[in-house]
């Protein structure tokens, strides 16, 4: 009884997904260090600030929309709506979540400290977006942006220096851009619900070319982002080879999404984007390993 409860609880907040924001927080470790040394005590409470944090931000999400849930047919079998997890149990994992992030966040150091209250507001805000505007998607990326420039201030701290946080907020763009991306992708899936209840996407906004397009162009800019994150950085060939890489995963995505055969998203929504995230999170480990770059 108790595994089958922590199952629910771990589908609730779509644990599996901590694969597109966990990678590029390493990223930013790794461009980090060796300027700012890194301990293990210091990695293991990211980590716990981390699971803190996105746990709590889906506990809210799902908590924000659970009437819409149990009306969309892709989502009426969900752990609330089911009765699976009850909402006052949602209601606790979140504040304990929150408040796990919290402590994380001052075992780290002061900087994070502070600013966590701040980063729980804007993971918690982008939950009621939808229902005023149809740049949603791109709040969602700011709230999982948060995972690289928060992983940097993690090891940093006050001594940041103004000049190397370019580092750390071009990878931070990029990874606003990514998310949006993908998530106009996934949101397809419910752009006729969403328009018949009054929630907005850009693809009720624009229409499904459109989005297509729009998604298009904001995968341009995160590599846009990601060849200024190398260029601060001084990143090596391995980079720039990895980068070429994740180019031409992000154009397959689009490739098998088109306005007129949705059928492959969420292969394009989860599949592609581990492949972006982890590969990126590999690819900047080995040129900082084998090419010895680093910032400073």
């Amino acid at each position: 009884m108790l595994v089958k409860k922590i199952r629910s609880y771990a589908s609730l907040v779509r644990f599996s997904h901590t694969v597109f924001a966990l990678p590029f927080a390493f990223a930013s470790l790794v461009l980090a260090w060796p300027s700012h040394p890194i301990t293990l005590t210091t990695v293991l409470w990211i980590l716990v600030a981390m699971v803190g944090a996105r746990t709590a931000a889906m506990g809210f999400n799902r908590l924000a929309d659970r009437k819409f849930d149990a009306l969309n047919p892709r989502t009426k079998s969900w752990e609330l709506p089911k009765g699976t997890v009850k909402t006052w149990e949602a209601g606790l994992l979140t504040i304990g979540a929150s408040i796990i992030f919290v402590f994380g966040a001052y075992r780290l150091n002061w900087t994070c400290f502070v600013l966590s209250p701040v980063a729980l507001a804007i993971i918690f805000f982008y939950s009621l977006t939808k229902r005023f505007t149809w740049t949603s998607h791109l709040f969602l990326g700011v709230a999982l942006s948060l995972a690289p420039i928060g992983a940097w201030l993690a090891v940093a701290g006050s001594a940041t220096d103004l000049r190397e946080l370019v580092i750390p907020l071009c990878l931070g763009l990029a990874v606003v851009f990514w998310l949006a991306g993908f998530d106009i992708i996934y949101s397809l899936q419910d752009r006729e619900f969403d328009r018949s209840h009054g929630l907005h996407s850009i693809p009720v906004r624009f229409g499904v070319t459109w989005a297509l397009r729009l998604s298009s162009l904001f995968h341009v800019c995160t590599i846009v982002f990601l060849i200024l994150v190398g260029v601060a950085a001084k990143l090596g060939i391995i980079y720039w080879i990895g980068c070429l890489a994740v180019s031409l995963i992000l154009m397959w995505e689009h490739r098998i999404v088109r306005p007129n055969d949705l059928s492959r998203i969420n292969r394009a929504f989860f599949d592609f984007n581990a492949y972006v995230s982890i590969g990126y999170f590999l690819i900047t480990l080995a040129d900082v390993l084998i090419s010895g770059t680093s910032v400073g």
